[in-house]
């Protein structure tokens, strides 16, 4: 997997390594990984995403390989100030790609926020939180129809990490994909968000629906 030809993306990746924001995996095999998300979007809808969300982004991965990818209207979301200031950076920079923006806040929270809420067409977790707290989290970012795509294990990891009976709370779908050698959860959303979802700050970790 190469770099797309921009010297923006492999400073911004390698300075969040550098900070310590990347994982001690091989920067190429998280590079292939976060395209991932991308070929799973592809295979499943025509064109890049309207709007897309990188829910907890940390170190800008996928995010900012997507938006570099897609260059269309990009919202990394992180709850940790320090992260945020971060990609706040990143995204100041010379040849970052337009559109694309940083807020801090917990998702619980973001989520409520009118610009934000139902607003998106895709939502990227690749180490969020748990499958119930991230359903919970990105249901309501997300327009009717609209997929949240979140790394699973290899081969999906154990049965019953996405029940359906789980997820229908949340008026989600979920269905299982593989690319470039990783795998992938897709949560479609089916219905209108409830009022009740997500619950307030804290509380989808402390009493997961699943």
């Amino acid at each position: 997997m190469t770099l797309p030809p921009r010297d923006w993306l492999p400073r911004a990746l390698e300075e969040s390594r550098a900070r310590g924001f990347l994982g001690p995996q091989d920067l190429e095999g998280q590079i292939a990984h976060a395209h991932g998300f991308s070929l799973v979007w592809e295979s499943l809808r025509a064109g890049p995403p309207a709007r897309y969300l990188d829910l907890g982004s940390g170190g800008g991965l996928p995010g900012l390989i997507l938006a570099a990818h897609w260059r269309c209207e990009t919202v990394l979301l992180d709850s940790m100030e320090r992260r945020g200031s971060f990609l706040r950076e990143v995204v100041g920079e010379e040849g970052s790609p337009p559109r694309l923006s940083v807020v801090v806040a917990r998702a619980e929270d973001a989520a409520r926020v009118e610009s934000l809420e139902g607003t998106f067409d895709l939502v990227t977790a690749r180490s969020f939180a748990p499958p119930a707290v991230t359903a919970e989290c990105s249901v309501r970012f997300l327009r009717l129809g609209g997929l949240t795509i979140v790394s699973d294990p290899p081969g999906g990891g154990e049965p019953g990490r996405w029940p359906e009976d789980g997820l229908s709370q949340l008026g989600l779908r979920a269905s299982a994909h593989a690319a470039g050698g990783f795998s992938y959860r897709v949560l479609e959303k089916t219905r209108e968000t409830e009022d009740l979802f997500p619950r307030p700050s804290g509380i989808p970790t402390r009493r997961p629906l699943w």
